[in-house]
């Protein structure tokens, strides 16, 4: 059996001894797989840092989180665009909208959203997108985008029913993390309603971290109560499940 995380921000952690210990944890659980994606940067080097250290286990993406589109975004953008020269990646982002924190940003954010979508196609890489109380703006830039080239990952996925289908529908899989373990969050009741060729693991550690151990920091192995509460709501075996998202992350990533 092998577990994916599709998102997670493990290279967080700079005390070697405790990152390897985070790494060992997961592969302890069979989670041999971790794809980091960066944020602005100054993070682009932890991520490398990580991916050298297992480059077994551990596979970058790149892109400039939309929390991070400050007016100085395309300088930003373009030392992140120029450490592509170091090492291979595999998908960009994370990318997106984020209205939560800041909405007068919206503009630039837009922007840098299709700089890099159109990044993404130039290198034929897929999209891993951050959206924050932002799914219509959001959405329409993927129609306005939408081709043969546009596909990916929309990440940490807490909509509904139909956001979900309108998504599947542009040839996106869902990311699915701890929110779906929350009692009162009703993701369970959508993520039962989709089918698991669909569905891609992920933690977002040290974020969002699942029941049990809502409260605490989240970390990578954390993902088979993720996993588990997946299988459980399709009434498949965790080593089902397994298969099948780590399939569906093989058919994205190409790795």
């Amino acid at each position: 059996m092998v577990l994916t995380d599709t998102h997670t921000h493990l290279y967080y952690e700079t005390d070697i001894e405790k990152r390897d210990a985070l790494i060992q944890r997961c592969l302890d659980k069979n989670i041999d797989r971790l794809f980091l994606p960066n944020v602005d940067s100054a993070s682009v080097a932890q991520v490398f840092a990580l991916v050298d250290a297992f480059p077994n286990n551990c596979f970058a993406m790149l892109g400039l989180h939309p929390c991070d589109v400050k007016a100085d975004w395309e300088t930003e953008l373009g030392l992140i665009m120029a450490a592509k020269a170091d090492h291979k990646i595999y998908a960009i982002g994370e990318i997106g909208i984020d209205l939560y924190w800041d909405k007068t940003t919206l503009p630039e954010q837009q922007k840098a959203f299709k700089k890099q979508i159109q990044w993404a196609k130039d290198l034929d890489l897929p999209i891993n997108i951050h959206c924050r109380d932002a799914f219509d703006e959001v959405y329409a830039i993927l129609l306005e985008e939408n081709d043969e080239k546009l596909r990916g990952i929309f990440h940490c996925f807490g909509g509904t029913l139909e956001q979900a289908e309108k998504l599947i529908a542009l040839r996106f899989y869902l990311g699915i993390g701890g929110v779906v373990t929350y009692k009162n969050a009703g993701l369970d009741k959508i993520v039962e309603q989709i089918a698991l060729n669909h569905i891609v693991l992920e933690t977002d550690s040290p974020y969002l971290t699942p029941v049990p151990y809502r409260g605490k920091p989240n970390e990578s192995s954390y993902l088979v109560y993720v996993a588990q509460k997946i299988a459980d709501l399709h009434q498949v075996s965790l080593e089902e499940l397994a298969t099948i998202t780590t399939e569906n992350s093989f058919k994205i990533f190409g790795v």
